[in-house]
């Protein structure tokens, strides 16, 4: 059985803060040591050209960042480790994607949605401010997943569009040029996805209401006590849902300390005493990690073999596979024979299944035969995993599944169940 491929990245605009760690860098080192996992965790320093125009910033945080990985478990011989500016197929492949990308997808982006907003509220033009690598942000995060055909994307809550988007990309391209992108999944961390900040908001570089991973032990517990609370007084009860302090104590305590605490809650203890109790948490996980981020920081010689490591895979890999994209969307050498098939035609020779998401903002799917013929459409899924899902269920199980799902599927005007199922029964005995 193949390995599940993981891909993880975080931009180096800023210090790495309990956010990042809680809600992305802890998850994904727990799942890059599990059974049966590929790991690809990457630094996005050219998505931090979006926003940071500041060299010796992106510069320092590059650092930072790749120190806190590193510091926090990551074993560079173990997983893919990289920048993602060391991999020139990156930017070669977002444009491959660009060209299968509709506008009115980017259109869609949360950011540039937010951008918009914010200038129509102000009375100002529509794109007043925003430069193209916003808008093409969501190309260039399908890149990062796709060059190493990622199956599963931890990432916080708020960037599940992202992952829906390069689904829908990765379907573009495949339907034009045959089978080559994996649909990634997102994976949520439930509990901690979205950590919140010490205003209550969600914990950003943005808002400036971060608590830096590693910052000095006197510094923390500073920090943490000057999260926002309400006015109630000691003995008097509180309330957990809503509270930024109970959210964080849970992202660090054992679910035995928890429960605790949410009694603690209901029994009024003070902010004093919980907001105590939440520092002695957090400082018990990050102690054992600081010194070696530290040491890191002081000698980032170290971390750049680190990368190195991880680089050189990831470069041979990603090189690999863009000759192989290259050539599927015509960029070959012009002495190749001009009889050769493309992709896309060599796929044809076996029905197939396309998976698309339409106007209606639904996700669907097609079963076409070897010579394009419809036998098979489906209704509306409101979620493209459900959709996977299907496709799936028949492509393991052939015309067997076609009743158990017969409740999304669509009629299609002069097919014939027969078909139907020697199509599916051909494809499950070619695999």
């Amino acid at each position: 059985m193949s390995a599940i491929r993981f891909l993880s990245g975080i931009t180096p605009s800023g210090t790495p803060h309990l956010g990042n760690y809680a809600g992305m860098i802890r998850p994904a080192i727990r799942a890059s040591k599990a059974p049966g996992v590929e790991s690809y965790y990457f630094l996005a320093d050219y998505h931090a050209l979006i926003k940071a125009q500041d060299p010796e910033r992106v510069h320092r945080s590059t650092l930072e960042i790749a120190a806190s990985w590193l510091a926090a478990g990551l074993d560079p011989e173990h997983v893919t480790f990289y920048r993602q500016s060391a991999l020139l197929e990156i930017p070669e492949l977002t444009w491959l994607l660009t060209c299968v990308t509709g506008k009115g997808l980017l259109n869609r982006a949360h950011a540039y949605k937010a951008a918009v907003d914010k200038n129509t509220e102000a009375g100002r033009e529509t794109d007043d401010g925003v430069s193209a690598g916003l808008f093409m942000y969501p190309v260039l995060m399908a890149a990062d997943i796709l060059i190493f055909n990622a199956q599963k994307v931890p990432v916080g809550r708020d960037q599940i569009q992202h992952i829906e988007m390069a689904r829908d990309i990765a379907s573009s391209f495949n339907h034009l040029y045959g089978e080559h992108f994996t649909l990634p999944e997102a994976v949520i961390e439930e509990s901690v996805a979205t950590l919140a900040g010490l205003d209550g908001r969600k914990m950003s570089k943005s808002y400036d209401n971060t608590i830096p991973l590693f910052t000095p032990r006197e510094q923390l517990r500073k920090l943490v006590g000057g999260i926002v609370t309400d006015s109630r007084t000691p003995g008097e009860p509180k309330e957990t849902e809503g509270s930024a302090l109970f959210q964080m104590y849970q992202a660090f305590a054992s679910p035995e300390e928890t429960e605790a605490m949410r009694k603690a809650y209901a029994a009024g203890i003070s902010w004093g005493d919980a907001k105590q109790a939440l520092f002695e948490c957090i400082d018990r996980e990050v102690t054992p990690m600081r010194a070696a981020y530290d040491d890191l920081i002081a000698h980032p010689e170290k971390v750049e073999a680190a990368l190195a490591i991880g680089e050189e895979r990831a470069r041979a890999q990603a090189a690999a596979f863009l000759v192989r994209l290259r050539d599927a969307v015509g960029l070959r050498r012009l002495s190749a024979p001009q009889s050769r098939k493309s992709a896309k035609e060599t796929k044809a020779v076996l029905p197939s299944f396309k998976q698309y998401r339409d106007s209606d903002g639904k996700f669907y799917f097609k079963f076409v035969a070897a010579d394009g013929a419809l036998l098979l459409q489906s209704t509306g899924f409101t979620a493209p995993k459900e959709a996977g899902q299907a496709i799936a269920q028949l492509q393991k199980n052939g015309a067997a599944a076609l009743a158990d799902i017969a409740r999304h599927l669509a009629d299609v005007p002069g097919v014939e169940p027969a078909q139907v199922e020697a199509a599916l029964n051909t494809l499950l005995d070619a695999r």
